[in-house]
C-alpha cells in the first residue's frame, strides 16, 4: 500500500479544504444547528457543480470516473471543517454499491441522478457475525410482484431531505439491499432525537412494496458493500475531525499562558499533545489501509472492522485530551471543541462501535 497522494488527489484534497474552510461559518455544524435540513443547500449545489457527487460515478452515467479513495479525501475535509453533509451517505453508501452491484437499468437511473445532485441515504446495515444470523430492524418478504418491507430503521442520516433510501433488510436470514423512494406508500419518516450532526431519522416500514427491479444484487453482497463503504467513509471523516481537534489544541497550547509562559511549555501538556498526534497518525494509516483495499476492489472485511474499532475510539481519546488541555473553555457553547466531542460520540457508534467490530473481526478470523 502506498499512501502517497498523486498530484490529482492532492488537488482534490486542497481544493476541498479551501472551499469547506471558507464555508464553515455559514455551512458548518454550528451554523446548521437549528436548520431543519441539517445541511447547507447552497453548499450542496456548489458540491454538485464541482462534480463531487459524481466523483466516484462512472463517466457513462454522468460522473467523473474517480474511485473510493478520491471521495474519501472529500469526506476527510468535511470532518476537518465539521461541515454536515449528505455527501458520504449519498456517494459512499448508495452510489458505490449501485455502481458495483446494480443492473444496467439501475445504474442508468440512480447513478445519473446522484451525479446531478439527488440526495440519497441508507438505513443502518445488518452487520452480523459469520454464522450467527442477522440482526436487522427491517424485514423483507418475497411476493409474486416483488418484496414487502416491514419494521423500522433508526439513525438514518438526512432521511428527511433524501429523495430515496437504500434499505438493508433481512430476507430469509440474509441481509439484502433494496432501492426505495422516500415517498413510497407505507414509509414514515420521523426524527430519531440523538446528538448526531447528520439529522438522524427513524424510518417505519409498514407493508412497503418493492418491485423486483428495485432489489440491488442477487445476494448479500450489496448490503455488505453498504456497510463496508459507509464504515470506511466515516473513518475518513473522523480522521479529518481528529486532525482539526489536534490543530485547535496545539494552537491553544501556544497562546494560553500560565505562570508567565505558554502552557505548551509544560511537559504534561506536551505529553497530551504527543498522545493526540499518535492517535491521529495511527488513525490515518489504519483508515486509509481499509479505504485503499476497498478502492482497489480487494476484500477488506478485516481492515474495515479494525479501522472502525480503532479510529472511533482514538477520535474520542483525542477529544478527551483536547478538553484536558483547553480546560473549562472547551466545554463552553462558544468554543467549537464541544461540537467535535458530540461528533465523536455519534460517529464512534455509527456503523457499529468498537466492541461490535472487534467481535465481528474475531468471528471472521475464527477466534472464540
Amino acid at each position: 500500500m502506498d499512501l502517497t497522494l498523486t498530484e490529482d488527489q492532492e488537488l482534490i484534497a486542497s481544493t476541498a479544504r479551501e472551499l469547506l474552510e471558507s464555508r464553515a461559518a455559514t455551512a458548518g455544524a454550528r451554523a446548521m444547528e437549528d436548520d431543519p435540513a441539517g445541511y447547507s443547500a447552497a453548499l450542496w449545489k456548489e458540491m454538485v457543480d464541482l462534480g463531487w457527487t459524481g466523483l466516484a460515478v462512472p463517466e457513462e452515467h454522468g460522473g467523473v470516473g474517480g474511485g473510493f479513495l478520491e471521495v474519501c479525501l472529500l469526506f476527510e475535509q468535511l470532518g476537518h471543517a465539521l461541515v454536515p453533509s449528505p455527501l458520504p451517505a449519498t456517494v459512499a453508501c448508495c452510489a458505490l454499491p449501485i455502481a458495483r452491484y446494480g443492473t444496467d437499468a439501475q445504474k442508468a437511473e440512480w447513478l445519473g441522478a446522484i451525479a446531478r445532485g439527488s440526495v440519497m441515504t441508507c438505513t443502518p446495515p445488518a452487520w452480523d457475525r459469520p454464522g450467527s444470523g442477522v440482526a436487522s430492524g427491517v424485514r423483507a418478504e418475497s411476493a409474486e410482484d416483488g418484496f414487502t418491507l416491514d419494521g423500522e430503521a433508526l439513525f438514518v442520516p438526512f432521511a428527511a431531505s433524501a429523495e430515496s433510501v437504500l434499505v438493508t433488510a433481512e430476507l430469509d436470514g440474509e441481509p439484502r439491499a433494496f432501492l426505495v423512494d422516500a415517498g413510497a406508500p407505507g414509509l414514515t419518516i420521523g426524527p430519531s432525537g440523538t446528538v448526531g450532526l447528520d439529522r438522524p431519522c427513524r424510518l417505519v416500514f409498514s407493508g412497503v412494496h418493492v418491485p423486483h427491479a428495485r432489489a440491488l444484487g442477487s445476494d448479500r453482497g450489496a448490503a455488505d458493500a453498504v456497510a463496508s463503504y459507509g464504515a470506511a467513509a466515516l473513518c475518513a471523516e473522523m480522521v479529518g475531525a481528529a486532525q482539526r481537534v489536534l490543530d485547535l489544541t496545539l494552537a491553544y497550547a501556544r497562546e494560553r499562558e500560565q505562570f508567565g509562559r505558554p502552557i505548551g511549555a509544560f511537559q504534561a501538556v506536551q505529553h497530551h499533545c504527543a498522545d493526540m498526534a499518535i492517535d491521529v497518525l495511527g488513525s490515518r494509516f489504519i483508515a486509509y489501509e481499509a479505504i485503499w483495499r476497498l478502492s482497489a476492489g480487494r476484500d477488506a472485511t478485516e481492515e474495515v472492522s479494525m479501522a472502525k474499532a480503532w479510529v472511533g475510539e482514538a477520535y474520542e481519546r483525542v477529544c478527551a485530551l483536547g478538553h484536558q488541555v483547553h480546560g473549562a473553555i472547551g466545554f463552553t457553547k462558544e468554543h467549537d471543541l464541544h461540537l467535535y466531542s458530540r461528533h465523536a460520540m455519534a460517529s464512534s457508534l455509527a456503523f457499529g462501535d468498537g466492541d461490535h467490530h472487534l467481535d465481528r473481526l474475531s468471528g471472521h478470523l475464527g477466534l472464540p
